[in-house]
């Protein structure tokens, strides 16, 4: 029988995340030798956390050109990918391993459980099943090229080699778990560009101490105004959810990359409007006819039952010259619509985009010039395949970065 060396294998995979795993089990199950190292105790850790731990594991987006248009300039290197391992083949994937999916608003496709531990078990046993050789807690400590190819990974516990390596070590959001930007480093030394990384998914920054008081609050359905000192720049409608540091939310996120380009002509504000499908008038009229049925209530209690729930006490603040002890009926009508104006525009002040720490998605990476996306494969390292977040690619949220680990996870598995 010939004598395995421990030291050598077919394929490596540095890094233990969504798309590491799927080269990995891919690999695998070709029946390809592979190699797995990843950093922390246990694999998938920015996946368990992903969706809010519910995990948004792709978008439901059947017409592939509508899909791919999600991903600005890098759509015209994906379509070969994308018909290699789509959004059909994800959900395949998943339900054919018992874990149905269910589709929710702007086509989120989430387990049906709403467990990003169920999708971790998932890709866990996936890749247990191809006997992958898992070792975790295992840093890789450089990656050695030579001639345009890569000859070795430099671990602790010694030197590893293999005919292919996948490097999956995620870019540089969520570094609690584990995402340090190492990858970008090694890519560096073997030669290839990197695009420094920026959040591009991630919540605003806000001075209004009214929404310190009130973190925590979702705000359904409102729109949000965005100005550069009194321009109108752009508006969308959405669930806004608010925090000791601002503002946050799908809505908020996917906004923040025109936020950040809007920072660069001057002070950016926002204005809330808490009834975006009633214009002034029509909320005058409304609020009139609550107090009539309330009219010797106290005003503050009146809010309460007029505002999303738990606000009430805080909004009446943005209105100084209006004393919530008064009974409704004392309220002038000068005073109701002041209180009208307020609940159309709760004012806002950005200064700036919270930082990599608390970004869900960071760009950045290895321009896709520099790869065969057809494969995943390096054009500077012939036997190097780069997937995740390693690759310079603006995408919204909504379950479309989830999606590009599945697909670069099983084509690099495919082609390595």
């Amino acid at each position: 029988m010939k004598k395995v060396d421990p030291m050598r294998f077919d394929v490596i995979v540095i890094g233990g995340g969504a798309a590491g795993m799927m080269a990995a089990g891919t690999a695998a199950a070709r029946g390809k030798r592979v190699l797995l190292f990843e950093k922390n105790d246990r694999l998938g850790e920015k996946l368990r956390i992903s969706g809010g731990g519910r995990c948004n594991i792709t978008n439901a987006e059947e017409d592939v050109k509508v899909l791919l248009k999600k991903y600005d300039e890098a759509e015209q290197f994906l379509y070969s990918a994308f018909s290699e391992f789509g959004v059909k083949d994800t959900f395949s994937f998943f339900e054919s391993r018992n874990l149905p999916l269910v589709v929710e608003a702007n086509k989120r496709a989430f387990p049906k459980s709403q467990s990003a531990a169920d999708v971790v078990r998932i890709m866990a046993e996936y890749v247990a099943k191809g006997k992958v050789d898992v070792r975790l807690k295992t840093s890789a400590r450089r990656i050695v090229g030579k001639d345009g190819k890569v000859e070795k990974v430099i671990a602790s516990g010694g030197e590893y080699f293999a005919d292919s390596y996948i490097l999956s070590t995620g870019g540089v959001s969520h570094p609690e778990t584990g995402s340090t930007g190492d990858g970008f480093a090694w890519l560096k030394e073997l030669g290839h560009t990197v695009a420094d990384p920026t959040p591009t998914i991630v919540p605003l920054k806000a001075k209004e101490k009214w929404l310190r008081d009130l973190s925590g609050t979702t705000l359904p359905a409102v729109k949000i105004t965005f100005y550069v000192g009194k321009e109108k720049k752009f508006t969308k409608t959405g669930n806004i959810l608010l925090a000791h540091f601002g503002l946050s939310g799908p809505l908020i996120l996917n906004s923040a990359a025109q936020v950040a380009d809007l920072l660069q002509e001057g002070t950016v504000t926002a204005r809330i409007d808490l009834f975006p499908s009633l214009d002034i008038g029509a909320l005058d009229k409304k609020l009139t006819e609550h107090f009539d049925t309330n009219k010797n209530k106290l005003l503050k209690n009146v809010v309460k039952e007029f505002t999303p729930s738990g606000t009430g006490d805080v909004l009446l603040t943005l209105v100084p010259t209006v004393d919530p002890e008064k009974k409704v009926h004392s309220i002038t009508k000068e005073e109701r619509r002041a209180l009208v104006d307020m609940l159309k525009g709760l004012p806002v002040t950005i200064p700036g985009l919270m930082g990599l720490d608390r970004a869900v998605i960071a760009d950045g990476g290895v321009p896709l010039t520099e790869m065969d996306m057809r494969t995943m494969r390096s054009k500077v390292c012939t036997n190097l395949f780069i997937i995740g977040d390693l690759l310079h690619i603006n995408r919204p949220s909504g379950g479309y970065s989830l999606q590009l680990c599945w697909t670069e996870g099983y084509v690099a598995g495919m082609n390595c």
